[in-house]
């Protein structure tokens, strides 16, 4: 599995990226999570808004941050 947190580094965007490690830890899961911090990458998911998630490329959270119930469901598909 393949997880990309998008966002330029804002304290959002941290706080996605850790709420992702710990639901991915606790459920004991093989994933790589990748912070993708370049304007440029971050446009080719056709995301503008941040923080943002990809699940093996598929777009699933934009703008907010995700709370761990909804991490969770991702992950289980």
């Amino acid at each position: 599995m393949e997880i990309k947190v998008l966002g330029p580094g804002c304290p959002k965007c941290e706080q996605t990226e850790r709420q992702i490690r710990e639901v991915v830890a606790d459920a004991r899961l093989d994933a790589e999570i990748e912070k993708v911090t370049d304007v440029v990458e971050i446009a080719k998911y056709g995301v503008f808004g941040t923080p943002a998630v990809v699940i093996d490329g598929e777009v699933k959270s934009v703008g907010k941050i995700p709370n761990k119930e909804e991490v969770k469901a991702w992950l289980e598909k």
